[in-house]
């Protein structure tokens, strides 16, 4: 009941506060409606997902370029006239041509060989006249040459079938920026959230100091007057109101700032004016440390991250691998060519166009620069093994501090709702005795300091205890207030 009733008498204060404020144009601001205001505005949140939405665009288009290209290239006129030597007959001759042509191609990449099977045909017309030592040569035609070929490299690795590894690794890493992002954000509109709270609950208690100190600097003017106290009494009663006055003021200043802070982390108008509610009473929750640690280790999405990065290395040391390497490239064609002056006689006596070619790169000498690529690449794979050891350190230290951390505020709540009791009853016998003539002013200021000190400092290890468990629930990626693990919202690697 104690417990109860201090606090109540913490939550009537902010009370006060919200009714000393005018509702009109005033928006009410819970820490859930501030969350959702900011995953709508939140400037933070909104670049973050911006750059979730350009990897995913990426890896839409990465996809896309594996299916099949349709291309047309057109060449409607094409006329020259130049003057040539034939070496052959070594005589000059004339040649004048006029013709149109147009190629279709359609290009098939081959994700499982990094090959590319191409079907091109090119359809043409051309009129050609040669004039060589008076003699004079024409021809008009029409051609068609359709031909399937496949280009093939060999001895080497698949980069198509690694760069879209790659991409998918850069979405799915982006997917893991955006989720943490989402976590961020959360603890820190939450820290600013009741930053404001404890602003208006800050100045709610200096008003209530306010008007103690007018309280008693009646008391002793009234004294001063009826010639029963020291003049030097009401001087001290009017420097403690004067106190009082700046500090109402001083706290005012806060309570702005503190929400203007909030409004440019949530995104909203800096114009509008807001208060915040909340509910600072607590139920103490039972921790187990054990399953705190092993859930944190088992879901911390900056472990899968540490993954990718370990991923990533292994692709870069293929590459550094492949530098001056022993490569070669397939090219294998049959096409069938067909012309005639008559469009529909084009394949009366159609001409077979086999084609096979092989080429090899072969390096002879690099002065050291592969091994020594190779070496470096394998120092790097080296720290990002490292840095996922660490990560996993970091975890189970941090979840081990914070539960520590909760335990101990758990102490200090039950010791500042001991105090906050003391003072009030403090306070309150030494009002009457400041009535009575038998205290100071100076003293009377000191008891209410006390108080209000208490008071504020009972509100602000409620806070903490909050935004410790808030903490946890990050770190350890389980609810514990609600018995729940907790999922980051992130987004499938499922571009269609």
């Amino acid at each position: 009941m104690q417990t109860l009733s201090i606090k109540k008498a913490v939550l009537a204060a902010v009370a006060l506060l919200v009714l000393s404020f005018p509702s009109q144009g005033q928006t009410a601001l819970t820490i859930d409606k501030a969350l959702d205001i900011a995953e709508e505005h939140s400037p933070t949140l909104r670049s973050s997902h911006m750059s979730l939405d350009r990897y995913q665009q990426l890896l839409i288009a990465q996809k896309a370029s594996l299916k099949s290209r349709f291309s047309l290239t057109l060449d409607p006129i094409s006329y020259q006239k130049p003057r040539r030597f034939d070496n052959r007959v070594s005589t000059w001759y004339t040649n004048e041509l006029f013709n149109s042509a147009g190629t279709f191609r359609v290009d098939q990449p081959i994700l499982w060989t990094d090959g590319t099977i191409s079907l091109v045909n090119t359809f043409g017309w051309q009129s050609n006249n040669t004039n060589q030592s008076g003699s004079e040569y024409k021809n008009k035609a029409f051609s068609n040459d359709l031909r399937l070929q496949l280009n093939q490299p060999i001895f080497t690795y698949n980069t198509r079938k690694m760069e879209l590894k790659q991409i998918e690794f850069d979405y799915e890493n982006a997917n893991i920026n955006y989720a943490l992002q989402r976590l961020q954000t959360e603890r820190q509109i939450t820290n600013q959230f009741y930053t404001v709270y404890m602003a208006q609950n800050n100045l709610a208690i200096s008003r209530e100091e306010l008007q103690n100190a007018q309280q008693s600097f009646d008391i002793i003017k009234n004294k001063v007057e009826a010639d029963l106290s020291a003049k030097d009494e009401l001087f001290q009663a009017e420097l403690n109101l004067a106190t009082a006055r700046s500090t109402v003021e001083e706290r005012q200043v806060s309570l702005e700032n503190a929400k203007d802070n909030l409004k440019q982390m949530l995104g909203m108008d800096l114009n509008e004016d807001i208060i915040a509610y909340a509910d600072i009473k607590i139920t103490p929750v039972n921790i187990n440390v054990e399953k705190a640690i092993t859930h944190g280790l088992e879901t911390r999405l900056e472990l899968r991250q540490r993954e990718i990065d370990c991923k990533l290395g292994e692709f870069e040391m293929t590459r550094v691998k492949a530098l001056n390497e022993f490569k070669g490239d397939i090219t294998l064609s049959f096409g069938l060519m067909g012309d005639n002056r008559h469009l529909e006689d084009i394949y009366q006596n159609p001409t077979q166009d086999p084609r096979v070619a092989i080429s090899f790169n072969v390096p002879i000498f690099d002065w050291g620069e592969k091994k020594a690529r190779i070496r470096a690449q394998k120092t790097a794979q080296k720290i990002n093994e490292l840095n996922f050891q660490n990560e996993k350190i970091d975890i189970e230290l941090n979840i081990r501090q914070t539960i520590r951390s909760l335990e101990n505020l758990r102490r200090q709540i039950t010791i500042a709702e001991q105090n906050v009791k003391n003072a009030q009853l403090t306070y309150d016998l030494n009002l009457e005795r400041y009535r009575n003539g038998d205290l100071t002013g100076m003293e009377m200021s000191q008891f209410q300091t006390q108080l209000s000190n208490k008071k504020i400092s009972y509100s602000q290890t409620l806070i903490n205890y909050k935004i410790e468990l808030l903490n946890l629930k990050i770190l350890s990626l389980y609810d514990f207030e609600k018995d729940i693990p907790l999922t980051p919202i992130t987004n499938k690697i499922a571009a269609k």
